[in-house]
């Protein structure tokens, strides 16, 4: 198979990776079988079936489809979890309990990643968990309850009227059985007025949804900053190997702003430099380690010297001011 494609300059919306690959050469995708091997190569105006050099830049398009992978990325006595990718950055995350053999998913987003993939692992899909009403976490709602008989949709009481096809609402200090697991509940309004967070502590897994991103945390869109960063606080206590499953690949344009708000901070510093090697390959940043957060997010961080230091904000501002004015910072940048 081989397909060519006249592209104009890309949009300054478009991702970096695939901005970098939209010029205006002839782009060629090339897929051999059975070798199952995978080409693409550029052609100059005009030049259209002469191959030229492979170059390093086209070579990014191919790996960028490694964060459009589902793929499995824990798996222990208590719990499977699966990362599938939906739309552009959203993660929709699968899990799968094996004791009692029970299978949840997370913010569906769109139902079809969530179909394929349980296909490919003969699973069936007992429940959903919505931690808010936003389509690009409620948008395959409907369309799996009418696949999956019995299917029940769990998700926050104080939305509940948002999202579609709820069977269950649950509430702050709620507890809830996921099969053999315990999953507990917090309200943590803020990015919206209902949203919720889910904490399986068994399995050392933690579904903010778009409260807390890796180095990051939602915008404000339903909420002011005293009540996101009440909503945040109750993470705090949470052990430091908890893995936090956010909702976004945001982490590269996260760290990105983090260090000009924390730049002596030389944990934020590594980290960032990982993450862009990482992204450089394509790779996934999310999950991430709830310590690591505690370590290098500024949204987690608001008491801390350096940080107030870069705002200029003395030691009198209480916490959640600071926490405001780093979230403003974040929204102009």
């Amino acid at each position: 198979m081989r397909r060519c494609m006249s592209e104009t300059a890309a949009p300054a919306s478009v991702p970096h990776t695939v901005r970098a690959c939209m010029l205006p050469w002839t782009l060629h995708v090339g897929y051999t079988a059975p070798q199952r091997v995978f080409a693409v190569w550029l052609c100059q105006p005009g030049a259209c079936g002469r191959r030229l050099r492979r170059v390093q830049l086209a070579r990014r398009c191919t790996q960028a489809s490694r964060a459009h992978e589902v793929a499995t990325v824990s798996m222990t006595q208590a719990m499977e979890v699966v990362r599938v990718p939906a739309l552009s950055d959203n993660y929709i995350w699968l899990l799968h309990e094996p004791k009692s053999g029970k299978t949840a998913v997370v913010d569906p987003a769109e139902a079809q990643p969530v179909t394929a993939a349980l296909s490919q692992r003969g699973w069936n899909l007992d429940y959903i968990f919505n931690t808010h009403h936003h389509f690009d976490h409620t948008g395959g709602n409907l369309q799996l309850k009418k696949q999956f008989n019995g299917l029940q949709v769990v998700g926050p009481q104080a939305d509940a009227d948002r999202i579609p096809g709820i069977d269950i609402q649950v509430k702050d200090g709620d507890t809830w059985k996921f099969g053999s697991l315990e999953m507990r509940v917090f309200d943590t309004p803020g990015h919206t007025r209902g949203h919720i967070t889910y904490w399986l502590p068994e399995a050392k897994a933690l579904f903010p949804g778009d409260t807390l991103f890796a180095l990051g945390c939602g915008r404000l869109f339903e909420g002011d900053p005293r009540t996101m960063w009440s909503s945040l606080s109750k993470l705090l206590p949470l052990p430091a190997d908890t893995q936090v499953y956010c909702a976004h690949e945001y982490t590269q344009s996260n760290a990105k702003f983090a260090v000009t708000v924390d730049p002596n901070n030389t944990a934020l510093q590594e980290r960032k430099e990982r993450i862009d090697d990482a992204r450089s390959r394509g790779e996934p940043t999310v999950p991430s380690l709830l310590g690591e957060e505690f370590a290098t997010n500024p949204f987690l961080r608001p008491s801390d010297v350096g940080i107030r230091s870069a705002l200029k904000v003395d030691n009198s501002v209480p916490d959640w001011e600071v926490f405001g004015k780093i979230r403003a910072a974040k929204d102009r940048f």
